[in-house]
């Protein structure tokens, strides 16, 4: 098989202006986008469709011809020159609308990263399940299935017989690499807060990036505790050692080969697609469900805005309300965003008194907990005048006076 040749051939069975899904996260196929980059005239005309993440994916689809266009959720920073171009187009949607979108938006084709085949001829989604079983349950579809050999087959993933895919090929490249970054001090503070809100018997769920690092090396000791949660990283692992007792269950793994490796025959790892992980249905029938997510900022009165800053969307809904209202339903749950109370060294506070009007990500009525490396504040049941007095106990004392006046301002105006 030869990845430059079989690309151009699938490409040729399409329509000229064809809307094209490719994977994200751990199943992006890397190499397919380098044949793209050094073939440009095969994604001439090609309306790219997926979802990719900020932090995780970074291949400007639309970039790769003058003439390509994508459509996504996430404007990941990789994305900026198209999205500035009117190529990129974001859908404000959350990630479990996402599915619906990807089960029904008109699809000319879609390439998916695949483990090598089984005795039985099935090949897996590895550890990147979330959307590929969507596309493989629409039959008027041409999937083309880029076998990777260092793509794991977890004993719970999704399986699709290769007969499924109208053309297949090979990809020996590495699969997408995110190791841990180094944390600043504050996270540590704040997963000790998160910590003394986790229950015994807790099902827990994270978003990425530099939260879910934190919690999950807090929590590393803690037994009797599971995981529900859309995507998992290389921390993961300590607690998998840990708890002999733990399940989890994830529709995506990001992380090094190490966490790749682990996974590769853990019985313990279910990976299943959004319609399972983001399912406001499933989550209420999990006990003490806690959904911890981050924002990028909150304001007085309990809004969170996760993709603006200074007016630039830099990011996308993504899971944190479909979790945060998961959290509502479940018997026990509690629904997190943590986040560093200051930005820029200290300079700018992260409480802010009012988001712009742009910036709305979460709704107060949608929260519950939020959290800095200062302390915690349970907003759920509290009035205007007491949120915003909670939220403005957990800011940074240095910019306290200033939201207390900024407050008052804004109360006699209401």
């Amino acid at each position: 098989m030869n990845l430059a040749a079989d690309l151009a051939a699938f490409r040729s069975s399409l329509p000229q202006r064809a809307r094209l899904f490719v994977g994200g996260c751990s199943g992006e196929p890397l190499g397919l986008a380098e044949a793209f980059r050094a073939r440009p005239d095969l994604a001439q005309g090609v309306t790219f469709v997926g979802q990719w993440v900020p932090g995780i994916n970074q291949t400007d689809w639309a970039s790769l011809h003058p003439t390509a266009e994508a459509e996504t959720t996430f404007l990941a920073p990789a994305l900026r020159p198209s999205f500035e171009g009117g190529r990129t187009r974001i859908l404000p949607m959350t990630y479990f609308q996402s599915w619906d979108w990807i089960g029904c938006t008109p699809l000319d084709g879609g390439i998916l990263l695949v483990s090598p085949p089984d005795t039985d001829g099935n090949v897996t989604f590895g550890v990147s399940a979330d959307f590929g079983p969507a596309l493989a349950a629409r039959p008027e579809v041409p999937l083309l299935a880029v076998i990777n050999p260092h793509m794991p087959a977890p004993p719970h993933t999704p399986r699709v017989p290769l007969s499924r895919f109208s053309q297949v090929t090979e990809d020996l490249g590495p699969l997408l690499s995110v190791p841990p970054a180094p944390l600043a001090p504050a996270f540590a503070d704040i997963a000790r807060h998160i910590s003394v809100l986790v229950p015994d018997g807790a099902a827990l769920q994270f978003g990425i990036g530099n939260v879910q690092q934190a919690v999950l090396t807090e929590l590393a000791g803690r037994k009797g505790l599971s995981i529900w949660s859309g995507i998992v990283s290389d921390p993961v692992i300590g607690m998998l050692e840990a708890d002999p007792s733990l399940q989890v269950t994830t529709g995506v793994a990001v992380g090094t080969d190490a966490l790749y490796n682990r996974l590769a025959a853990e019985p313990r790892v279910r990976f299943e697609p959004v319609i399972v992980t983001h399912n406001i249905l499933r989550l209420a029938e999990l006990e003490k469900f806690t959904a911890i997510n981050s924002a990028l900022e909150v304001d007085l009165f309990g809004q969170a805005n996760s993709e603006f800053i200074s007016g630039r969307q830099i990011s996308g809904t993504g899971g944190s309300t479909d979790f945060l209202r998961g959290a509502r339903v479940s018997r026990g749950g509690t629904g997190i965003i943590a986040l560093a109370a200051t930005a820029r060294g200290g300079a700018v506070s992260r409480i802010v008194p009012r988001l712009a009007p742009d910036a709305t990500s979460i709704a107060r009525a949608d929260m519950d907990v939020v959290i800095t490396e200062f302390g915690a504040a349970r907003l759920q049941g509290l009035d205007l005048d007491a949120r915003a007095a909670a939220l403005i106990a957990i800011a940074d004392p240095v910019h306290c006076s200033a939201l207390s006046n900024a407050w008052d301002d804004m109360r006699r105006g209401m």
